[in-house]
């Protein structure tokens, strides 16, 4: 079994919740893609987690998970940052084997989004593609540069360059709301400053 194949097993069956045992696991992806032939698309929701890091988690949450998964190389606060926005902060790690880089971004102290750049070396964007669409039926939206599933909760999209973007809808609807009132707000003071001359 090839590595590429491994992983895509692994990645149906993260999604899925986990495999029972580790040899669930490795026994390829007929057995994944076996498990959800049943499920009529659009019946199975959009996942919330990868590898034990579930959207919602708080960030001691995710950095233990991190510890102790060997597909990511967490180095501890080294790979946690504080962005600029207030409330919100990023971890992002290397990856090993499959996984290039990943970033877990908090708001509020819960993880909203998770990005997984993979390595285009040992994965491949149809892959990742055909075992989603396997899984979750048809994307809801597909264009050249992604494939995207939402069930209202979640927002799963696999994107070229090849990465797999995990994001809560309630919190980013609530930053993209509060965003555009803080637009709407600066384009007011724009017209009250130009209206002065």
């Amino acid at each position: 079994m090839s590595r590429a194949t491994l992983f895509v097993a692994l990645l149906a069956l993260t999604a899925a919740g986990g495999a029972a045992s580790a040899q669930d696991a490795i026994a390829g992806p007929a057995a994944a893609m076996a498990a959800t032939a049943g499920a009529p698309a659009g019946e199975t929701a959009v996942p919330r987690s990868f590898r034990g890091v579930e959207l919602g988690m708080s960030m001691d949450e995710v950095k233990a998970a991190l510890a102790s998964d060997g597909l990511f190389a967490y180095r501890g606060d080294p790979d946690v940052s504080l962005l600029p926005r207030p409330d919100e902060s990023l971890i992002e790690v290397s990856g090993v084997s499959f996984v290039r880089r990943a970033f877990f971004q908090f708001y509020g102290g819960k993880l909203f989004v998770m990005i997984f750049a993979l390595n285009e070396r040992e994965m491949d964007h149809y892959s990742v593609f055909t075992t989603l669409s396997a899984k979750y039926g048809k994307p809801d939206a597909l264009s050249p540069s992604e494939s995207v599933w939402e069930d209202g909760a979640t927002r799963l999209s696999v994107e070229r360059p090849l990465a797999v973007k995990y994001i809560d809808l309630a919190t980013f609807n609530e930053l993209k709301a509060a965003g555009s009132a803080e637009r709407s707000y600066e384009e007011i003071l724009r017209s009250d400053f130009l209206g002065g001359f």
